[in-house]
């Protein structure tokens, strides 16, 4: 089993570290540089899940991902923050519809097993109990 994931970072060798790494698990990686470009392309690419900065030009990851939640066409595709997050951004993702967190500095093994994890469990809504919307606790030193 494989998927299509888009990863959304304004950092190219941030970008470049995240589709080496998924694409040795044998994911199919499309990026764009920030979250205007993912809006641009979404709709073309149907990822099976997303990865999302924080901080972007244009349109930064929590706005990004509200807006991926209210397209009926992209509501269902899970959505990762992969940043460094303080613990009001998180709750604020949470709001959002985010679907979990990987904070950075990351490691690529985690980073690897939470796409993993999102793409076997599908559809939003489905993660650990006691996480706002099903989502998964915040991974990493932010957690």
């Amino acid at each position: 089993m494989s998927g299509r994931v888009l990863v959304v970072d304004d950092n190219k060798v941030i970008r470049q570290l995240i589709r080496v790494n998924l694409e040795l698990e044998g994911f199919e990686v499309v990026t764009a540089a920030d979250g205007a470009e993912c809006l641009e392309i979404v709709h073309q690419v149907r990822p099976d899940v997303i990865t999302l900065d924080l901080v972007m030009p244009r349109l930064n990851g929590l706005h990004t991902a509200s807006r991926l939640r209210s397209d009926a066409r992209t509501s269902h595709v899970p959505v990762a923050i992969v940043s460094g997050c303080t613990r009001s951004e998180v709750e604020v993702g949470w709001v959002a519809g985010v679907d979990a967190f990987l904070a950075k500095p990351f490691d690529p093994a985690e980073l690897v097993q939470l796409v993993w994890r999102l793409l076997r469990d599908g559809t939003r809504g489905t993660g650990v109990e006691g996480a706002p919307g099903g989502a998964e606790p915040v991974v990493g030193p932010t957690g």
